[in-house]
């Protein structure tokens, strides 16, 4: 905890869009409104909730329009949406949005696989975006995913990392999440990346996503809370991946970064064994995918 004195830390809670989008089931609509209550009555006080990008695409969260609609929304949570163009911003706000996310990567090959456009295209697809969220006072955070790492090209350099987010910020984006997709960063990576960017970014505008694919994700949390990070992604029960990364199996678990957090006795206001209810009832409610 050296750079930063600050006790608190804030969990952006991912479960119900990344967690439920790469689950080889489909989840009713009915357990995907309880999960997202569930998340935030047990403190949470960011809850994804869903994804609008294309049904055929995500077919797991295609009923993304009457989930944000009949979610029962807390004072002081944030309920954001993904949202990839304008066409999904649209059906965000008529289904009540107030919140969104956009997300890009760092590699190009990753970016052309998960969203057939290069990094430029896909800046240039958000600029309107951002712009019209802001326009309306919504909050904005931009995904930057491959950081530390590509299913399809390996290595992605630190300057693309720190270019891209500067871009994304330059777009009107309030908060950069910085995603290992795949779990293969180090804590060496994670330091040398989160070094960077703090060079030009500032610790309360950037927040680290990590997937625990090689089981090292508590450790990289430990060095980006070194580095004086204070806001981490996480999904009850580690469900989740990308489904455009093989070999990315599960995010980092709610409840896992809750106990780290509680062991160094780092405040987070989350009640991790309700978080554990919320993922084991979710599970149970897992259908066979009729496909």
């Amino acid at each position: 905890m050296s750079r930063n004195g600050d006790r608190s830390v804030r969990i952006v809670e991912v479960g119900p869009r990344d967690g439920l989008q790469n689950e080889a089931a489909v989840v009713p609509t009915d357990a995907k409104v309880a999960f997202v209550e569930a998340l935030a009555d047990a403190g949470l006080q960011v809850v994804e909730a869903t994804s609008f990008v294309s049904p055929r695409a995500i077919p797991q969260l295609a009923d993304a329009d009457e989930v944000l609609r009949r979610v029962r929304r807390l004072p002081g949570v944030r309920y954001p949406v993904l949202v990839p163009n304008l066409r999904g911003l649209e059906r965000a706000e008529a289904a009540g949005a107030d919140a969104i996310a956009v997300f890009t990567a760092a590699s190009e090959a990753f970016t052309q696989a998960n969203i057939g456009m290069t990094i430029a295209g896909s800046l240039e697809a958000f600029a309107p975006v951002l712009a019209r969220a802001s326009d309306a006072g919504w909050s904005r955070r931009g995904y930057v995913s491959t950081a530390f790492g590509c299913p399809y090209s390996g290595d992605v350099a630190t300057d693309a990392v720190v270019d891209v987010s500067l871009a994304l910020l330059d777009l009107g984006c309030d908060e950069i999440s910085i995603g290992d997709t795949i779990g293969v960063a180090y804590s060496v990576d994670v330091r040398r990346v989160v070094s960077a960017l703090l060079e030009r970014i500032p610790v309360d505008r950037l927040a680290l996503h990590l997937h625990d694919t090689y089981g090292r994700a508590l450790a990289n949390v430990e060095a980006a809370l070194d580095l004086g990070v204070r806001i981490f992604d996480a999904s009850a029960g580690g469900t989740g991946g990308c489904p455009y990364a093989p070999g990315a199996p599960g995010n980092l678990a709610t409840e896992s970064l809750c106990a780290l957090l509680d062991r160094l006795g780092l405040d987070h206001g989350v009640d991790s064994e309700a978080v554990e209810r919320a993922a084991a009832a979710v599970r149970s409610a897992f259908a066979p995918n009729a496909g």
